[in-house]
């Protein structure tokens, strides 16, 4: 939680109990989702999955955790009721990278994202204590448009590791090889192809709003203030013309701060029915 993330941001509006068990959750997932990430070569990272898949048996079963991100996390467990399905999701996700590097179509692209995106949001809405099946469609929804966000903005970081998770139908397409992106120009095509993403993401965005349930949406705060400021990652990356390529698009740490404080301000007007959505 020492990070300087987006993540961050989100979880300090949370009362001190919660943003420990929030801050649990993360450090867990992002444990996993570096074991692969940063592992040397790909017979080190298989290993590393198959002692978070064990470590994820021990998180709901009977025996000690061994890590200590799994020690930390295990008591929530138990306190919360969090259910198993969304961690095997995410540890799948992450395996995944392993096996492919390229998605055919979107529909398999969502399947991705669902696991590595969507299972870290249907964990956090269990801490939060959502309980309504609304908040399930929410957490799904924001999850593929921050995934989708940062598939946009990490295009070239991605291509450096070999992996392109922009569907191969939406390249063909727009007539865009990876060769095109490889080379970072922006041309015509590359622009419209990523602006059509961008309105993929956007329509997610929009799902996830839609959605929310409004007895809910005071305990969904953290939650909103990520989609918030993905969003405007998302804003950024449209207003540079799409160029991802020159440098990573960031927000910076006055603007996240501006934009965690303005929604949490308006969450505490639903009670009056005055709050929506800072993306609708």
């Amino acid at each position: 939680m020492a990070r300087d993330t987006s993540f961050s941001y989100s979880f300090v509006v949370l009362p001190a109990a919660e943003r420990r068990a929030i801050g649990a959750v993360w450090d867990f997932c992002r444990a996993v989702d570096d074991a692969v990430d940063e592992a040397p070569d790909p017979a080190t990272a298989a290993r590393e999955v198959v002692k978070w898949r064990e470590e994820v048996g021990r998180l709901f079963g009977t025996d000690t955790p061994l890590t200590e991100q799994t020690q930390q996390l295990k008591p929530y467990v138990t306190m919360l009721s969090l259910s198993r399905q969304p961690f095997d999701d995410l540890v799948d996700g992450v395996e995944m990278d392993l096996k492919r590097s390229r998605y055919d179509t979107f529909d398999e692209l969502i399947g991705y994202c669902r696991r590595v995106a969507s299972a870290v949001g249907m964990m956090c809405i269990e801490v939060f204590g959502c309980r309504d099946s609304r908040s399930r469609e929410y957490a799904f929804n924001l999850g593929l448009a921050l995934q989708i966000t940062n598939i946009i903005r990490d295009i070239k970081a991605d291509l450096h590791q070999g992996r392109v998770y922009l569907p191969q139908e939406d390249l063909a397409r727009f007539g865009v090889t990876e060769q095109s992106l490889a080379a970072g120009m922006m041309t015509g095509a590359i622009k419209n192809l990523l602006a059509f993403e961008c309105q993929r993401a956007r329509h997610y965005y929009t799902a996830a709003a839609q959605a929310m349930p409004h007895e809910e949406s005071r305990r969904l705060v953290a939650a909103e203030i990520m989609g918030g400021i993905y969003f405007e990652i998302l804003q950024r990356i449209e207003r540079r013309g799409y160029d991802v390529f020159s440098e990573r698009v960031r927000v910076p740490k006055l603007q996240r701060a501006r934009i965690a404080l303005q929604i949490w301000a308006l969450s505490q007007l639903s009670a009056f029915g005055l709050t929506r959505s800072a993306r609708a």
